[in-house]
């Protein structure tokens, strides 16, 4: 129906649908939708005020399914609004949330990334197998970067002799990070 209301140059009845049914669903594929026809109809700025407080509303609130971060944060990452999603993440993003808020964060908030990073390091330390020590290995190469960028190399190193000293058993998680360059 979007469709045929962007082809018939019926713009803000697309909008209308979008708003409708992010309304219903609340997710970031609908908020998504809700901002390319808002953005077609040059009603962007609005739509995005009232979506966000909508978000807002509903941050509180646990979700259900695969992650349990409010969709508020990941739809203030998609947007590219970093310092609201700073704001917003604060004891309500999931672990997912922060590492992709970290990630963009890296090369302007070093600090604050490496904080976020050292703490799901300290998460991921548990986990066995190829794939949970090929995440280890991104965090650490990721907190790398940021020491570098905050000119602080001999502590990562300082740290990754620790953590290399309190996970020595797990040979084949030795092996990847002596793969790696860690």
């Amino acid at each position: 129906m979007c469709a045929r209301y962007a082809q018939t140059a019926r713009a803000a009845d697309a909008v209308a649908v979008r708003r409708d049914r992010f309304r219903l669903e609340r997710s970031l594929a609908a908020y998504r939708q809700l901002r390319s026809a808002a953005r077609a109809a040059d009603s962007w700025e609005a739509e995005r005020a009232a979506a966000l407080a909508t978000l807002e509303e509903d941050a509180p609130r646990e979700r259900g399914g695969r992650y349990g971060g409010p969709v508020l944060i990941d739809a203030l990452l998609d947007d590219g609004d970093l310092d609201a999603a700073w704001r917003e993440a604060a004891g309500r993003a999931d672990d997912r949330q922060w590492a992709q808020l970290a990630d963009l964060s890296r090369e302007t908030r070093p600090a604050e990334a490496l904080e976020v990073y050292l703490r799901l390091i300290e998460r991921s330390k548990e986990p066995t197998g190829d794939r949970a020590y090929e995440h280890l290995v991104r965090l650490l190469q990721a907190a790398r970067d940021c020491h570098r960028a905050l000119g602080t190399e001999d502590a990562f190193t300082v740290y990754l002799a620790g953590l290399r000293t309190e996970l020595k058993r797990r040979r084949k998680l030795m092996s990847i990070l002596d793969r790696h360059g860690l």
